[in-house]
């Protein structure tokens, strides 16, 4: 399931109340109190509701060409008592009247829907062996809810319009019984869309080296276990010692390669970003309070070589923190959750030998469980049986980390720094001619936390910064560039009131943040983009004799986004289920 069966800092807090009854009460020793109040917010909330509610992550729409599209429904399948039970599967033919058509855009539709008593719960879409989404459900209330996620999925046009029959499998890992009753309902469709009759630039002249950048991908080799696997495609990654490997080959007339990577952090490490130092937890006595401190990064290897790093978002499930901070708008990119790329194509010329290889995954200071698979995507000359290349400069900074914690008992303060870079390059000679590439990442990482009132107030201030860029030139000019600069700032605040005669608020505040700008040119083509998207919310449960008196919640996201492509504005904000103002706007701002 997407969380551990308790939000960790909800739990923790919750628990807490117990010190104000017991000054030597200790912490997570009352899972009792903390079920009990959970069980009492999820029956007490959503009382009013009438019919089912409709969740969504607020996010840019697609941009569709005006064409009709053609649609497969690929699969319609209840997942009840899934857990430790075999992925459901079934057979993907493309259906040949969409896919002989010129297509521009692909969307993967799925549409789900859930009523009862439920945990969120992770899943994931593949395609044979290839990650296609990966994401969180919704959490149901008795009266249902429903949600959907439209996914653009051209970049694996080569996979899907293949002409054969391959496996589509879906994991869904649910259970359901006298307590938990919630069934998922679930539709997939996958959408094709034939090409408008104008084309753009060098859309149509594949001979272009500058347009092959901007091309999907010839061909896409899963980075994932093989079936049957009863519980995910993903490899399962639960101690910083634990490396997963899968081999692979790649045809040798390749001359660019993107290792795309799917990841998701669950049980110790859902809210890893809150975890506490080791010296915190042993010197206070927490007993199995996920520790580690709170920085992590999953780390990339190509034989046994680090050739990336992804310092990743802080995605929040729809149970995580406190649920009802995601009704009805849910956290950014739970619905869908960010995949990441690393450029490998400086690294081809080791790989270009027709011999078997090696992508190796860890995360540094990883706790059980991270789930981490990846796609390969690889462009091939079509005039050439064998590209050649060479390494030309590969530097990986090691991990520069700054760690200083001062506390007295359960209160205190932790101060996390880490920095990284890291700069590779080398070159391929195809029938385009010798093409050098340079890979770079830089990353930079804060987190503040504030521990006081003995330990019933916490506050948690993160900052990521991570930066990548591509630059590829042949010898005479440039052929492809891209810009990636990613901002994550992440804030949280807790805090126990005590109001006399055994009566207490529990107070909490969130601030989730996903901000990129991007630019990407090819050529005489150029995109870009910039991303502000931004999350507050709050959430304030009164508590009388261990007994839940009342809930209030309320959420407001910022989303605004100027790209080449167009332009998205909105402004929303809800009180408990109710939509106070929803402000959108499609115009480009000059």
């Amino acid at each position: 399931m997407a969380s551990s069966q308790l939000p960790l800092l909800l739990s923790l807090f919750l628990i807490l109340l117990l010190q104000l009854l017991s000054t030597k009460a200790k912490l997570l020793n009352s899972k009792l109190l903390t079920s009990t109040i959970l069980s009492q917010l999820s029956t007490t909330t959503h009382v009013n509701e009438t019919k089912p509610i409709v969740y969504f992550e607020v996010t840019k729409p697609n941009k569709l060409p005006r064409t009709k599209p053609c649609s497969q429904l690929i699969l319609s399948h209840d997942f009840g008592n899934t857990y430790r039970k075999p992925l459901v599967l079934a057979n993907y033919t493309p259906p040949s009247h969409c896919t002989s058509l010129k297509l521009s855009k692909i969307i993967l539709e799925w549409k789900a829907t859930c009523e009862g008593r439920q945990f969120d719960r992770i899943f994931g879409v593949w395609l044979g062996g290839v990650e296609l989404l990966r994401g969180c459900t919704a959490e149901p209330t008795a009266i249902g809810v429903m949600w959907s996620v439209d996914k653009d999925i051209t970049r694996y046009q080569s996979l899907l319009v293949k002409n054969q029959t391959q496996t589509f499998a879906v994991h869904l890992s649910n259970i359901v019984d006298n307590t938990y009753t919630g069934v998922y309902h679930v539709n997939i469709t996958i959408k094709f869309y034939p090409t408008e009759e104008k084309l753009n630039s060098h859309e149509n002249d594949l001979d272009y080296p500058s347009s092959r950048f901007f091309a999907n991908a010839d061909l896409i080799l899963p980075i994932s276990r093989n079936l049957p696997w009863n519980d995910g495609l993903w490899f399962e990654i639960t101690s910083p010692m634990d490396a997963q490997v899968k081999e692979f080959k790649i045809p040798q007339n390749a001359y660019r390669a993107v290792l795309e990577i799917y990841l998701s952090f669950h049980q110790e490490d859902e809210f890893w970003y809150s975890n506490f130092p080791n010296e915190y937890i042993s010197t206070n006595h927490l007993g199995n309070t996920p520790g580690n401190g709170p920085f992590r990064e999953v780390v990339v290897s190509l034989d046994d070589e680090i050739v990336g790093t992804i310092w990743p978002f802080t995605v929040i499930y729809t149970g995580g923190i406190n649920f009802l901070f995601w009704s009805p708008i849910t956290g950014i990119g739970s619905f869908d959750l960010p995949s990441y790329d690393i450029e490998i194509t400086p690294f081809l010329g080791n790989i270009l030998d027709g011999k078997n290889h090696k992508f190796g995954f860890s995360v540094t200071n990883g706790m059980n469980v991270w789930f981490v698979d990846a796609n390969l995507h690889l462009w091939l000359d079509s005039k050439s049986r064998k590209t050649q290349g060479k390494v030309l400069e590969h530097n990986v900074s090691a991990l520069h980390v700054y760690s200083q914690s001062d506390f007295k008992g359960l209160d205190g303060t932790v101060l996390t720094n880490v920095s990284r870079s890291m700069f590779s390059s080398g070159w391929v000679n195809s029938s385009y001619g010798e093409m050098t590439t340079e890979w770079i990442q830089d990353f930079r990482y804060t987190n503040s936390m504030s521990i006081s009132k003995d330990a019933t107030k916490q506050i948690i201030n993160q900052m990521i910064h991570f930066n990548d860029s591509v630059y590829t030139r042949m010898p005479n000019y440039s052929v492809y560039s891209m810009y990636s600069y990613k901002r994550f700032p992440l804030g949280i605040s807790t805090d126990v009131l005590d109001k006399g005669n055994e009566s207490y608020s529990l107070v909490t505040n969130i601030t989730l943040g996903f901000n990129e700008k991007e630019s990407q040119i090819a050529g005489s083509d150029f995109s870009f983009g910039s991303l502000q998207n931004l999350q507050n919310g709050e959430v304030l449960v009164a508590i009388q004799d261990n007994h839940v008196l009342n809930a209030l919640w309320n959420t407001k996201q910022a989303y605004e986004y100027h790209g080449s492509d167009l332009c998205y504005f909105r402004n929303i904000s809800s009180l408990n289920d109710n939509i106070l103002y929803d402000i959108l706007s499609n115009t480009c701002m000059q």
